[in-house]
């Protein structure tokens, strides 16, 4: 079987030809490294697929538990927050890993991270989400942009009212009713909200809030900021972006499908470099199963001979 010299195989470890420039012994590498890193995106998106969806059982198993489906959306949130006060017995201690804490699996079965707003949240989310519920976190700032408060935006009936998982609370006013973040604006407003909270700090205020901070990205936090407000301008109001920080498995998800797509660009503009710059075919992977197909489909039966 005569082959091309120039030819270099699909397979990483399989090439024809031992290359004779230094630019295909470049291109060699380059085909080898991105091969590897194709494998291990692969990999890494089956693995993450895998928790992800070991997360969402988990989690609807807690929700149908908790929360009524047919239940009215308050009444949902209602059921999560008499849950996160009056539920079952949780491990009094904290886990290891206290801070940052993301994965709904420790956050709802840890008393110590019930009592944390940020943690707190987290769990409160992440149900709400198994329920059915449009939810999104909310940060609270201070002057210096620090977060001060936790709360989370659940929509209800067309508008996102405000919870306060930690003290485990809805936000209502003086009539009762439910109130959004634009509502709370209003010094009067946010005034006979916390004067139904029992010892809710008045510094809660919602004068400066996000729902993401990029900002923390160091340097590239400004520019990636504007750069999503004029791609897509509200991204930040999105539910998805919420989930994205709060559940690490979602996160890690995502994070490896843009992995696994970069990694095939890269491959496509490897091959492409390789066959326009330095005259190398490259045989197709699906042109090979093709090729073995109908070699194994034509191939003559063997017949059986007795003696």
């Amino acid at each position: 079987m005569q082959l091309h010299e120039n030819t270099i195989q699909e397979h990483p470890a399989d090439t024809a030809v031992v290359p004779r420039t230094p630019a295909q012994r470049i291109f060699a590498t380059a085909w080898i490294g991105v091969n590897v890193l194709l494998v291990a995106a692969c990999f890494f998106t089956v693995y993450s697929a895998g928790w992800e969806l070991s997360t969402q059982r988990y989690l609807k198993g807690f929700s149908d538990a908790i929360v009524p489906a047919t239940a009215p959306g308050e009444e949902k949130i209602e059921a999560i927050l008499a849950w996160m006060v009056y539920g079952p017995t949780r491990l009094p201690y904290s886990p290891s890993a206290l801070n940052h804490d993301r994965d709904p699996t420790d956050t709802l079965n840890y008393d110590a991270l019930l009592r944390v707003c940020g943690t707190a949240t987290n769990a409160f989310i992440n149900l709400a989400d198994s329920g059915g519920l449009p939810v999104r976190r909310l940060l609270l700032l201070d002057s210096h942009q620090a977060t001060k408060h936790v709360v989370a935006e659940v929509l209800v009936d067309g508008r996102w009212i405000v919870v306060d998982p930690a003290y485990r609370t809805v936000f209502r006013d003086a009539a009762g009713q439910t109130v959004t973040r634009e509502e709370l604006l209003s010094p009067a407003t946010f005034g006979a909200v916390i004067q139904r909270i029992p010892h809710y700090p008045p510094e809660y205020s919602f004068e400066n809030t996000v729902h993401v901070r990029v900002t923390r990205l160091s340097l590239v936090g400004k520019p990636l900021r504007a750069v999503l407000s004029r791609l897509l301008p509200d991204w930040e109001n999105s539910s998805i972006v919420t989930l994205l920080v709060e559940r690490e498995s979602f996160a890690a998800v995502v994070a490896s499908i843009l992995f696994l797509i970069f990694t095939l660009l890269l491959r496509v503009a490897i091959r492409w470099y390789g066959e326009r710059r330095l005259s190398i075919q490259s045989s197709r992977f699906r042109e090979r199963i093709l090729r073995a197909g109908s070699a194994f489909l034509s191939a003559p039966a063997q017949e059986v001979r007795r003696p």
